[in-house]
């Protein structure tokens, strides 16, 4: 088994970007990912501390925004979106960047059919939060996500799409070839080393509405959840598992799997 693709998630809920490699933290969390989020003004929790989804612009209730293309400067602190090869915002990370992002997001968002937004003025300006730290991962706890791309592979043959739109919808971090369909999940309970790094596994991922949503078009063109249960019966609709890791390392593309 190895690695064959790595990802991280700058911003949460928005376009990733391929690494050739990742430098993992003590704990489980990725350096430079989910490092910041767009959260609704009406939000009461401060800027610096975890929240679940539905407090932040993401893919869940705004499925839209999977048209947005994002590079991220992690030296310079820079943010680069397009949208329809049209540049929408380019800017630091600063006061002033963040205003006209929070600015920008919200009136894209509130163009969209389907967006949380609707009526719900209080919920704006939206919030652009985050100093760097990675902390705006799904659950509180810091983990990594990975899966076997012999699972994605099944997902796209049972659902009729692309390879790499069905590797886009689940958001991994890292994907590992060399093992087959839904073998990863008998990782849970069990150590793994991937290069430097020991990883231990914690669970499966749960699914939500966010795989729905078309990674090139936004639309929710395909029910995942129930497409993932008749692939794999289990009382909640899984892809992909969770690990942690105790002193953390580097993980690049061609390292070895290994299972302890």
């Amino acid at each position: 088994m190895q690695v064959t693709a790595l990802y991280r998630y700058p911003v949460k809920g928005f376009t990733g970007e391929a690494c050739d490699s990742l430098d993992v933290l003590p704990g489980g969390r990725i350096a430079g990912d989910r490092i910041f989020g767009l959260r609704f003004n009406d939000s009461t929790t401060p800027d610096a501390a975890w929240s679940r989804k539905t407090e932040f612009v993401a893919l869940v209730h705004t499925p839209g925004i999977a048209r947005l293309r994002l590079r991220f400067d992690h030296a310079a602190q820079r943010l680069h979106i397009e949208h329809d090869d049209a540049v929408v915002f380019d800017g630091a990370m600063d006061e002033s960047g963040r205003k006209q992002l929070a600015a920008v997001i919200g009136e894209y968002v509130r163009g969209l059919e389907v967006n949380p937004i609707g009526d719900r003025t209080d919920r704006l300006p939206l919030r652009v939060v985050g100093d760097g730290t990675p902390r705006y991962q799904d659950r509180e706890p810091g983990y990594v996500t990975l899966h076997g791309k012999s699972s994605v592979a099944a997902v796209a043959a049972h659902v009729g799409e692309a390879h790499d739109l069905v590797e886009r919808r689940f958001r991994s971090n890292i994907a590992v070839d060399g093992l087959g369909a839904w073998a990863e999940q008998d990782f849970v309970g069990r150590r793994l080393r991937i290069g430097e790094v020991e990883f231990d596994v914690a669970a499966p991922v749960t699914r939500c509405l966010a795989t729905h949503a078309n990674p090139n078009t936004g639309a929710r063109d395909i029910a995942m959840m129930p497409k993932l249960l008749e692939l794999l019966p289990t009382e909640r609709p899984t892809f992909a598992v969770m690990m942690t890791s105790q002193r953390g390392g580097r993980v690049r593309i061609g390292d070895a799997v290994v299972r302890g």
